[in-house]
């Protein structure tokens, strides 16, 4: 089953037009109709036949009989996907629904005591002698289809537990992290800020912080800061819990570092995320140091305190962006590129694909989920209207093309690495931006649009290896013990000075900050792969400006393979390699020359 991705960098309402809602019927028709719950049943039963019949027997199966156990594998987790995906997004939708939140616990309890007999086959797969395994690939194209499969289970293959203690682990999941990741939402989405005499959510608030209003955006940082500090202990208590419980897990598989799971998961070297890491924290200085300092005197302020850091220009208009702008906006720069790409999108703003106003329990955020292979992605979004709401919309549709393209591989190997998830998003987002500055009216617009997209690449890149480098430090240091949310805050501030700069004073209160970001709590490490997303997307950008005439069609075949293939094999055709230290750095470079860009305005 694939999961939803989430997105780091959504707006949290006005005349923006008809904002169109899910129509989730190309799942279920409701959460009683009849397929659902025919599909529950069969998924009970189909489960149970699946380890009847082969638990035990992989070995000796042979090609053809390999194969037919991967298909029906295959099926098995693309019906248990169609239902956590509809029964999900309408818990999304309403997070503080008691029906919905009792439906997506109810169903995630049935589905993992179903599939717990499962858990034999990686088990056993990772017992089958590689000889063995190569001579059924190499007599059975069929199956050699699915070696990407293999290969990866066979990752794991050094850290794998006995299958007692794996089918223990899989069965007691529901209370272990996926019921702290539940707390997580429920608090997040039932949250209150109270904002003069009014009382809103958490995306109402953040969205505060990028208004032109100074003393608006102050009031909502201390807000923010004042019911973080009342929840913090909460909040200590999901990551001490995650943190220690992966902490376990990890010692008794014997993995070396708390990172890597992750790496493994997005089939990513450990030294390329090192050499990224790296390239990133030797840029800060050249990037959002540089790019604050400009910020601040645009500004006119003496020092930058931590509500400014999204603060619009003073040049910047405060319009509004309506919902048919925006759909035109994205889909005529996607257009540009290659008509398909457009044709693939619009859908999502035909067919019920997207759910884009805020509403009172709402998941917080953006995400575009794949659902399976055999049906459609949805898109979330809490749109508002902002310049950055409408890039938003074209990061997510670039996911939902992704996904759509990919779709053709098949349920199990439709599913894109997180590391290349971000490819099309980004991809789509630099399409739409480069539109928008070639229509530029003028130097002035030519100027916020600019800064803005330095904005979005400061918080993709420098932003999300802080997070990185944040988690690193917290997990390390829960390995010698409870942390209080002072310890918390302190390493979250540790890494806050060192990725702003000096142009920054933080507020007291600041340091509870940490607490609302979802990624840390879903999806621990996950955060890299936004910087390793604009990295890709930068270097694979210049190749496309360089005017490859057959840039179009290598695009779009590494889209459609998904996860059948490793990150070199997919960029060798544009004569790109992520395990060149050069490569980082080519897209850091995009970066810093906008930066030059903007600083030549000044003269």
């Amino acid at each position: 089953m694939q999961t939803p991705v989430f997105d780091a960098n959504a707006s949290g309402a006005g005349n923006l037009g008809d904002l169109p809602e899910w129509n989730l019927s190309d799942l279920y028709s409701s959460p009683d109709a009849p397929e659902l719950k025919r599909d529950m049943d069969w998924l009970e039963q189909a489960c149970a036949d699946f380890a009847a019949d082969y638990e035990g027997h992989l070995a000796g199966l042979g090609a053809q009989g390999m194969l037919d156990c991967v298909l029906r594998y295959e099926k098995i987790d693309m019906v248990a996907g169609r239902i956590m995906s509809f029964i999900g997004l309408r818990y999304y939708q309403n997070t503080t629904d008691a029906e919905r939140a009792k439906a997506m616990s109810d169903a995630q309890d049935r589905i993992t005591a179903f599939t717990t007999p499962l858990v034999f086959f990686s088990l056993e797969v990772n017992r089958i002698d590689d000889a063995v395994l190569d001579g059924w690939f190499a007599g059975n194209a069929d199956l050699a289809r699915y070696k990407p499969i293999f290969d990866r289970l066979r990752l794991m293959r050094p850290y794998q537990l006995s299958d007692e203690l794996e089918k223990f682990l899989h069965d007691q999941s529901t209370v272990g992290a996926a019921a702290w990741n539940r707390l997580f939402d429920e608090t997040i989405s039932g949250l209150e800020f109270v904002i003069g005499d009014e009382t809103r959510g958490l995306e109402a608030t953040l969205n505060d912080l990028s208004d032109q209003d100074r003393a608006k955006r102050e009031t909502a940082a201390r807000e923010l800061s004042r019911v973080f500090g009342e929840n913090v202990k909460l909040f200590a208590r999901v990551h001490n819990t995650l943190s220690k419980e992966k902490e376990i897990e990890d010692r008794w598989r014997g993995m070396p570092t708390p990172q890597t799971g992750r790496h493994l998961s997005n089939q990513v070297e450990p030294e390329v995320v090192e050499a990224l890491r790296n390239a990133v924290v030797n840029a800060y200085p050249k990037l959002s140091h540089r790019y604050y300092e400009l910020k601040r005197g645009w500004l006119g302020l003496d020092r930058m305190q931590v509500w400014d850091r999204n603060a619009p220009l003073p040049m910047e208009s405060d319009r509004r962006i309506g919902w048919d702008e925006a759909r035109e906006t994205v889909l005529s720069a996607y257009a540009g590129f290659d008509p398909e790409m457009a044709r693939l999108a619009q859908p999502f703003f035909d067919d019920g694909w997207i759910d884009a106003p805020v509403k009172p329990g709402k998941a917080p955020g953006a995400f575009a989920h794949p659902t399976v292979s055999n049906v459609h992605p949805y898109v979330m979004l809490n749109y508002l209207g902002k310049p950055r709401d409408v890039m938003t919309l074209a990061h997510e549709l670039g996911h939902g093309v992704h996904q759509r393209l990919a779709a053709g591989q098949g349920e199990l190997l439709a599913s894109t690495p997180l590391t290349l998830a971000e490819t099309a998003s980004v991809f789509g987002e630099m399409l739409t931006f480069r539109r928008l500055l070639k229509d530029a009216p003028s130097q002035k617009e030519r100027k916020v649009l600019l800064a803005g997209k330095v904005e979005d690449m400061i918080n993709t890149v420098v932003r999300q290896i802080a997070f990185y480098d944040f988690e690193c430090k917290l997990h390390a240091a829960r390995r010698n013990g409870e942390l209080t949310p002072d310890d918390i805050g302190e390493l979250w501030m540790s890494v806050q000075g060192e990725s702003l700069g000096p142009a920054f004073d933080f507020m007291e209160g600041y340091e509870t900050f940490w607490s609302y970001v979802p990624h840390f709590v879903h999806s621990p490490f996950y955060v890299y792969a936004y910087a390793f997303g604009d990295g890709l997307v930068n270097a694979l950008y210049a190749v496309y400006e360089e005017g490859d005439a057959d840039f179009q069609k290598k695009y779009f075949d590494m889209l459609k393979a998904g996860g059948s293939k490793h990150h070199k094999e997919l960029l060798a055709p544009f004569g790109l390699d992520a395990s060149d230290p050069a490569f980082w750095d080519k897209g850091l470079g995009m970066i810093s020359g906008f930066i030059d860009e903007l600083e030549a305005m000044e003269g």
